[in-house]
């Protein structure tokens, strides 16, 4: 068991807004379309939706941005692609309403801007419903020119910032060489690099931390976590093979796990199983929290904690949310951390 350090995790917090972060990664957009509905449509069997509103929400790799910017004050920066679309423009207007960074950012006009539009109605005396969700993206390979530029813009941006977050989903952007070179880029500067991806862990060698969340730890590891056994055979697995310094396995409902090099392991419990409204984005909001912790000071476990607590807070809301420094000071005031059992 181990206990808590309350004060110490209020002082990281006051420290959030001091670090720069760059996030590379898959870029995107959600599309938030609602309506109403009372009749079907004549000329088919669907609902026709009388539209009343439309909501531009940052996601994917944008969510965590948008997560840090929310806690840092916009030291933020991203590296990701743009095409030559109608959705270009809004993607970079909403980076810049949440303070972001995007002198980085990479058009490719052979690739569509990456957005995942959800429609969703309602009826009289009905909760809104999502109906359907259309995505437009490009995944294939990147080109030679789009894939240089990408890297000459991470030799300029990450001797400027204190950490780099890689966020992979899969759509394209984090090829082999971009990530080598990100690796590479950040040992020598001393950088921090945290990598939160979904397959292909190994992709991502030596680097300061990664946060798998349970089922893409277990495709990785070739088994199911279903004990305190099996969970620590697959963060040793966890370790050796991606050689990174510490791996955090967020476990759902069962919390996190913290595996570092050193040998230490850390057991961290959810802080909220009552008011879970939407989990969409928490990952991201555990990514970045942890990020901006460890380049704040804090060690890797309370950077965790702090990254848990984050999370508590957003999936209390609909859709990709993001919380802030007062609203996760107060949190962590009112948290009586003495009633959770830490394992290590």
């Amino acid at each position: 068991m181990f206990t808590v350090d309350k004060e110490e995790i209020l002082n990281g917090i006051d420290n959030l807004s001091k670090p720069s972060v760059l996030v590379i990664g898959d870029m995107a957009i959600d599309e938030m379309v609602y309506g109403t509905t009372d009749r079907m449509s004549r000329e088919a069997p669907v609902l026709i939706l009388r539209h009343y509103d439309t909501k531009i929400i940052l996601g994917a790799a944008s969510n965590a941005a948008h997560n840090l910017s929310a806690l840092n004050n916009g030291k933020v920066s991203v590296i990701g692609l743009y095409g030559d679309d109608y959705y270009a423009p809004i993607l970079l207007n909403a980076f810049k309403e949440s303070g972001i960074n995007t002198e980085y950012m990479v058009r490719d006009s052979s690739r569509a801007t990456t957005v995942k539009t959800r429609i969703s109605g309602s009826c009289s005396q009905s909760v809104t419903q999502q109906i359907v969700r259309i995505d437009r993206e490009t995944i294939d390979p990147l080109s030679p020119v789009i894939e240089n530029k990408i890297i000459s813009n991470m030799e300029l941006a990450i001797p400027k910032h204190d950490a780099v977050i890689l966020s992979d989903y899969n759509i394209g952007i984090l090829t082999e060489n971009v990530i080598n070179k990100a690796i590479e880029l950040c040992k020598k500067y001393n950088k921090i690099i945290v990598v939160d991806s979904q397959k292909d862990l190994d992709r991502f060698s030596g680097v300061t931390s990664m946060t798998p969340n349970q089922p893409d730890t277990e495709k990785f590891v070739g088994f199911f976590i279903k004990d305190k056994e099996s969970l620590e055979k697959a963060g040793k697995i966890m370790l050796d093979k991606t050689n990174a310094d510490s791996v955090l396995i967020t476990l759902g409902g069962d919390g996190m796990a913290l595996f570092e090099r050193n040998g230490s392991f850390a057991k961290i419990p959810v802080f909220n199983k009552t008011d879970v409204f939407d989990v969409t984005g928490a990952g991201d909001t555990v990514v970045a929290t942890y990020t901006l912790a460890m380049a704040s000071g804090l060690n890797k476990k309370n950077a965790a904690i702090l990254g848990n607590m984050a999370a508590s807070i957003v999936i209390r809301y609909f859709g990709c949310a993001t919380t802030s420094i007062p609203v996760l000071k107060e949190a962590v005031k009112k948290m009586d951390f003495d009633t959770f059992t830490f394992k290590k």
